[in-house]
Protein backbone atom coordinates (compact mmCIF):
# COMPACT_ATOMS: atom_id res chain seq x y z
CA UNK A 1 0.00 0.00 0.00
CA UNK A 2 1.68 3.63 -1.35
CA UNK A 3 1.66 5.39 2.27
CA UNK A 4 4.11 8.42 2.98
CA UNK A 5 4.12 7.36 6.68
CA UNK A 6 3.37 3.72 8.71
CA UNK A 7 0.85 5.52 10.67
CA UNK A 8 -1.26 6.84 7.99
CA UNK A 9 -2.55 3.23 7.94
CA UNK A 10 -1.80 2.04 11.15
CA UNK A 11 -4.19 -1.01 11.13
CA UNK A 12 -3.72 -1.95 7.99
CA UNK A 13 0.02 -2.10 8.71
CA UNK A 14 -0.55 -3.48 11.92
CA UNK A 15 -2.75 -6.60 10.99
CA UNK A 16 0.38 -7.20 8.02
CA UNK A 17 2.92 -7.55 10.56
CA UNK A 18 2.91 -7.56 14.42
CA UNK A 19 -0.23 -8.37 14.71
CA UNK A 20 -1.23 -10.14 11.96
CA UNK A 21 -2.04 -13.25 14.12
CA UNK A 22 -4.72 -11.75 15.15
CA UNK A 23 -6.56 -11.05 11.53
CA UNK A 24 -9.10 -12.22 9.41
CA UNK A 25 -8.83 -11.72 5.80
CA UNK A 26 -11.50 -11.77 2.70
CA UNK A 27 -9.59 -11.21 -0.62
CA UNK A 28 -7.85 -8.01 0.10
CA UNK A 29 -9.92 -7.02 3.28
CA UNK A 30 -8.47 -7.37 6.45
CA UNK A 31 -9.57 -7.14 10.33
CA UNK A 32 -8.67 -8.18 13.93
CA UNK A 33 -10.83 -10.84 15.02
CA UNK A 34 -13.75 -9.48 16.91
CA UNK A 35 -13.08 -10.06 20.20
CA UNK A 36 -9.89 -8.01 20.19
CA UNK A 37 -11.05 -5.08 17.88
CA UNK A 38 -13.49 -4.27 15.00
CA UNK A 39 -10.68 -2.19 12.99
CA UNK A 40 -10.55 -3.38 9.37
CA UNK A 41 -8.25 -2.06 6.48
CA UNK A 42 -7.96 -2.86 3.22
CA UNK A 43 -5.17 -3.01 0.65
CA UNK A 44 -5.04 -1.37 -3.16
CA UNK A 45 -6.89 -4.20 -4.90
CA UNK A 46 -9.50 -5.04 -2.73
CA UNK A 47 -13.19 -4.80 -3.74
CA UNK A 48 -16.19 -3.57 -2.18
CA UNK A 49 -16.91 -7.78 -2.31
CA UNK A 50 -14.39 -7.96 0.28
CA UNK A 51 -15.41 -5.59 2.33
CA UNK A 52 -18.72 -6.75 2.77
CA UNK A 53 -18.05 -10.42 2.78
CA UNK A 54 -15.73 -9.39 5.88
CA UNK A 55 -18.47 -7.98 7.72
CA UNK A 56 -21.18 -10.90 6.67
CA UNK A 57 -18.67 -13.51 8.36
CA UNK A 58 -17.49 -11.48 11.46
CA UNK A 59 -19.92 -8.80 12.35
CA UNK A 60 -19.76 -4.91 11.79
CA UNK A 61 -16.23 -3.84 10.78
CA UNK A 62 -14.27 -0.09 11.49
CA UNK A 63 -12.11 1.82 9.49
CA UNK A 64 -9.96 4.06 11.34
CA UNK A 65 -7.72 6.32 8.57
CA UNK A 66 -8.16 9.99 7.42
CA UNK A 67 -11.09 10.42 5.24
CA UNK A 68 -12.08 7.01 5.27
CA UNK A 69 -14.62 5.27 2.22
CA UNK A 70 -17.35 3.74 2.80
CA UNK A 71 -17.64 0.83 0.67
CA UNK A 72 -20.75 -0.07 -1.61
CA UNK A 73 -22.76 -2.96 0.16
CA UNK A 74 -21.47 -0.92 3.48
CA UNK A 75 -23.83 1.06 5.82
CA UNK A 76 -21.90 4.00 8.18
CA UNK A 77 -23.21 3.42 12.19
CA UNK A 78 -21.27 5.10 13.85
CA UNK A 79 -18.03 7.67 13.49
CA UNK A 80 -15.94 9.42 15.60
CA UNK A 81 -13.40 12.17 14.75
CA UNK A 82 -10.09 11.98 16.03
CA UNK A 83 -6.40 13.07 16.44
CA UNK A 84 -3.51 11.13 16.21
CA UNK A 85 -0.66 12.27 18.38
CA UNK A 86 3.05 10.82 18.25
CA UNK A 87 6.21 11.35 20.75
CA UNK A 88 10.04 10.70 20.84
CA UNK A 89 10.27 11.35 24.47
CA UNK A 90 7.62 11.29 27.54
CA UNK A 91 8.30 14.24 29.90
CA UNK A 92 9.06 13.63 33.47
CA UNK A 93 6.64 15.10 36.45
CA UNK A 94 4.09 13.96 38.84
CA UNK A 95 4.15 12.07 41.63
CA UNK A 96 4.94 8.55 41.99
CA UNK A 97 2.31 6.30 42.24
CA UNK A 98 2.54 2.45 42.61
CA UNK A 99 1.24 0.55 39.56
CA UNK A 100 1.20 -3.45 39.25
CA UNK A 101 0.94 -5.68 35.36
CA UNK A 102 -2.36 -6.97 34.41
CA UNK A 103 -2.80 -10.51 33.40
CA UNK A 104 -5.63 -12.16 31.53
CA UNK A 105 -6.89 -12.86 34.67
CA UNK A 106 -8.24 -9.70 35.41
CA UNK A 107 -9.80 -9.15 31.90
CA UNK A 108 -13.14 -9.00 33.37
CA UNK A 109 -12.64 -6.75 35.49
CA UNK A 110 -10.59 -4.28 32.97
CA UNK A 111 -13.89 -4.47 30.50
CA UNK A 112 -15.82 -3.45 33.50
CA UNK A 113 -13.69 -0.47 33.77
CA UNK A 114 -13.32 0.22 30.27
CA UNK A 115 -17.53 -0.11 30.03
CA UNK A 116 -18.05 2.30 32.75
CA UNK A 117 -15.24 5.09 31.29
CA UNK A 118 -15.74 4.52 27.71
CA UNK A 119 -11.62 5.14 27.09
CA UNK A 120 -12.54 4.18 23.24
CA UNK A 121 -13.72 0.99 21.74
CA UNK A 122 -12.99 -1.86 24.26
CA UNK A 123 -14.15 -6.09 23.74
CA UNK A 124 -13.70 -9.10 25.99
CA UNK A 125 -10.03 -9.86 24.22
CA UNK A 126 -8.84 -6.05 23.69
CA UNK A 127 -6.73 -6.20 26.79
CA UNK A 128 -4.61 -8.87 25.15
CA UNK A 129 -3.82 -6.63 22.46
CA UNK A 130 -0.69 -5.34 24.54
CA UNK A 131 0.36 -5.44 27.88
CA UNK A 132 -1.33 -3.05 30.32
CA UNK A 133 -0.37 -1.91 34.14
CA UNK A 134 -3.11 -1.04 36.63
CA UNK A 135 -3.74 0.61 39.95
CA UNK A 136 -5.94 -0.85 42.41
CA UNK A 137 -6.93 0.64 45.63
CA UNK A 138 -8.99 -1.99 48.09
CA UNK A 139 -8.13 -4.58 46.10
CA UNK A 140 -10.58 -2.97 43.20
CA UNK A 141 -9.00 -1.87 40.02
CA UNK A 142 -9.79 1.60 39.57
CA UNK A 143 -7.21 2.79 36.60
CA UNK A 144 -5.37 1.08 34.18
CA UNK A 145 -3.33 2.02 30.66
CA UNK A 146 -1.35 -0.17 28.13
CA UNK A 147 -1.10 -0.76 24.48
CA UNK A 148 -3.27 -1.61 21.72
CA UNK A 149 -2.25 -1.22 17.98
CA UNK A 150 1.57 -1.90 17.49
CA UNK A 151 3.51 -2.10 13.99
CA UNK A 152 7.08 -2.08 12.90
CA UNK A 153 8.60 0.51 14.71
CA UNK A 154 5.29 1.93 16.40
CA UNK A 155 3.02 1.14 19.69
CA UNK A 156 -0.27 3.08 20.43
CA UNK A 157 -0.78 3.86 24.04
CA UNK A 158 -4.48 2.59 24.82
CA UNK A 159 -7.33 1.65 27.29
CA UNK A 160 -6.21 4.79 29.41
CA UNK A 161 -9.10 5.16 32.12
CA UNK A 162 -10.01 5.99 35.67
CA UNK A 163 -12.92 5.32 37.98
CA UNK A 164 -15.01 8.53 38.01
CA UNK A 165 -14.66 8.11 41.99
CA UNK A 166 -10.65 8.21 41.59
CA UNK A 167 -10.21 10.91 39.47
CA UNK A 168 -7.87 14.15 40.49
CA UNK A 169 -4.98 12.01 41.50
CA UNK A 170 -2.73 11.99 38.78
CA UNK A 171 -3.24 7.70 38.02
CA UNK A 172 -3.72 8.87 34.20
CA UNK A 173 -0.46 10.56 33.86
CA UNK A 174 1.32 8.54 36.04
CA UNK A 175 0.19 5.00 34.01
CA UNK A 176 0.62 7.08 30.58
CA UNK A 177 4.54 7.98 31.38
CA UNK A 178 5.03 4.43 32.67
CA UNK A 179 3.48 3.13 29.27
CA UNK A 180 5.15 5.14 27.13
CA UNK A 181 8.33 5.13 28.43
CA UNK A 182 8.15 1.19 28.05
CA UNK A 183 7.55 1.49 24.30
CA UNK A 184 10.25 4.00 24.29
CA UNK A 185 12.39 1.26 25.70
CA UNK A 186 12.15 -0.84 23.13
CA UNK A 187 13.05 1.43 20.68
CA UNK A 188 9.63 2.32 19.09
CA UNK A 189 7.89 5.21 18.30
CA UNK A 190 4.53 6.20 20.86
CA UNK A 191 1.16 7.07 19.83
CA UNK A 192 -2.19 7.60 20.75
CA UNK A 193 -5.24 8.87 19.37
CA UNK A 194 -7.68 11.30 21.23
CA UNK A 195 -11.57 12.35 20.20
CA UNK A 196 -11.26 15.60 18.74
CA UNK A 197 -13.76 16.97 21.01
CA UNK A 198 -11.86 16.22 23.53
CA UNK A 199 -9.78 19.56 23.65
CA UNK A 200 -8.73 19.33 27.73
CA UNK A 201 -7.26 15.46 27.08
CA UNK A 202 -5.83 16.82 23.85
CA UNK A 203 -3.78 19.26 25.86
CA UNK A 204 -3.21 17.02 28.61
CA UNK A 205 -1.67 14.60 26.15
CA UNK A 206 0.63 17.46 25.22
CA UNK A 207 2.05 17.80 28.50
CA UNK A 208 3.22 14.49 28.15
CA UNK A 209 5.01 14.82 25.13
CA UNK A 210 2.95 13.99 22.29
CA UNK A 211 2.30 16.31 19.23
CA UNK A 212 -0.43 16.18 17.07
CA UNK A 213 0.30 14.43 13.21
CA UNK A 214 -3.06 13.38 11.38
CA UNK A 215 -6.84 13.75 11.78
CA UNK A 216 -8.33 10.32 11.19
CA UNK A 217 -12.07 9.05 11.55
CA UNK A 218 -13.13 5.97 13.47
CA UNK A 219 -16.45 5.01 11.36
CA UNK A 220 -18.07 1.80 12.13
CA UNK A 221 -19.64 0.24 9.64
CA UNK A 222 -22.26 -2.95 8.74
CA UNK A 223 -24.12 -4.22 5.90
CA UNK A 224 -26.46 -2.48 4.59
CA UNK A 225 -30.37 -3.98 5.59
Amino acid sequence: MATSHPLDHAVWNALNSRQASLSIREGGAVRFDPAYATFAAAGPDARAQDWTALARATGPISRFETDPVIPEGLAEVARIDCLQMTATAITSGGREIGFEPLTDADGTEMLALATLTQPGPFFSKTHLLGPFIGIRRDGVLVAMAGERLSLDGFSEVSGVCTHPDYRGHGYAGALMRAVGQRILDRGDTVFLHARIAHADTIAFYETLGFKPRITPSYVVMDLVS
